[in-house]
């Protein structure tokens, strides 16, 4: 069916941009309300219980509930918090045995009605395990079993029936943003800890640390400072990496000579000269335990393709751009 185009709109078009911001609008209110009604001393109570869980938090809900609270699970497992989803219809068929006394449980329920959870409710009321209710309505059911209430804030949903869930999905996924990064920054925890729990993926390779990706032993480029020129032209070619490293008496690193340096200081009696005189001093260095793209980012801006690894002052391998660029840094 043609569209229909009049005065050089297209209505179909036109239709959708007003349906997309007016759903946009919606659900920003959703949130500046939810901004404005957060009760702080809840929240911190809330952040307690979680923080000092000898156990895990569980995080529970139906429908649409239960698919945000899977994602907040999964957030919190990621940045140092052990987490889980169980779903309320099987933890009535077995799974509240994974549910121990030393649990957080956050139930969400919009209504806080939801006639699923209540077997989860008796069975952490029954073991005294401590519940995060996050639901509209204070007063419902669910409100009034938490042990601590994270009240959302009353609005309309964004859909045109007022009935599928979404400003209020939207609500209560912000509602475990602010939890996860509350714990994230009470914890301290690091890009290192979280590249402890992303090993694979896109994550995983740019939180890779040098010491993952760099050429160690034999396949370092590396010579005495005294050495001639034409030892370097050899060990450079050797070793393909294209650089050398220079070593003082100590074993220490002094210096660096590229191939790019090599071009650029050709004359007829290179060979006749000694590495000391050429070598750039005190080159670029990285450490073993420096996140990957941190490295790449200090090869962009000094606009170099090398660097050696140093610990102290010795050289314990050395990094080329192409070993970043090949193993998904960027």
């Amino acid at each position: 069916m043609p569209t229909t185009i009049e005065n050089g709109i297209n209505k179909k078009s036109l239709a959708d941009r007003e349906s997309a911001i007016h759903t946009l609008n919606i659900e920003i209110e959703a949130i500046s309300r939810l901004k404005n009604s957060v009760a702080f001393e809840n929240l911190t109570e809330a952040l307690d219980l979680m923080q000092n869980a000898p156990g895990r938090i569980i995080v529970t809900g139906m429908g649409k509930s239960g698919h945000i609270g899977r994602k907040i699970s999964a957030s919190l497992a990621s940045t140092g918090t052990p987490s889980f989803f169980v779903h309320p219809a099987e933890a009535s068929h077995g799974d509240l045995g994974m549910i121990t006394e030393e649990d957080v449980v956050i139930a969400i329920s919009n209504s806080g009605e939801s006639r699923e959870l209540i077997d989860i409710i008796n069975y952490c009321k029954r073991f005294g395990i401590k519940i995060i209710a996050v639901t509209k309505n204070s007063e419902s059911s669910l409100g009034k079993a938490g042990n601590v209430v994270l009240e959302l804030p009353k609005y309309e949903e964004a859909c045109p029936l007022g009935l599928a869930p979404t400003s209020s999905t939207t609500a209560t996924l912000v509602l475990g943003d602010i939890l996860t990064v509350g714990l994230i920054e009470r914890k301290g925890f690091s890009k290192e800890d979280f590249n402890l729990r992303h090993p694979g993926g896109k994550l995983g390779s740019i939180l890779k640390r040098v010491g993952d990706l760099m050429h160690t032993g034999q396949e370092m480029p590396l010579l005495d400072e005294n050495s001639n020129m034409q030892a370097v032209l050899l060990e450079m070619t050797s070793k393909c990496l294209g650089c050398v490293g220079f070593l003082n008496e100590s074993g220490d690193l002094t210096g660096m000579l590229t191939d790019g340096d090599l071009r650029r200081c050709l004359s007829s009696s290179i060979l006749s000269e000694k590495a000391v005189n050429l070598m750039t001093k005190n080159p670029k260095t990285v450490t073993k335990d420096m996140i990957s793209a941190e490295a790449l980012k200090i090869m962009h801006d000094k606009k170099i393709t090398n660097m050696f690894v140093l610990e102290g002052t010795k050289p314990i391998g050395v990094i080329h751009i192409h070993d970043l660029l090949n193993n998904g840094v960027a």
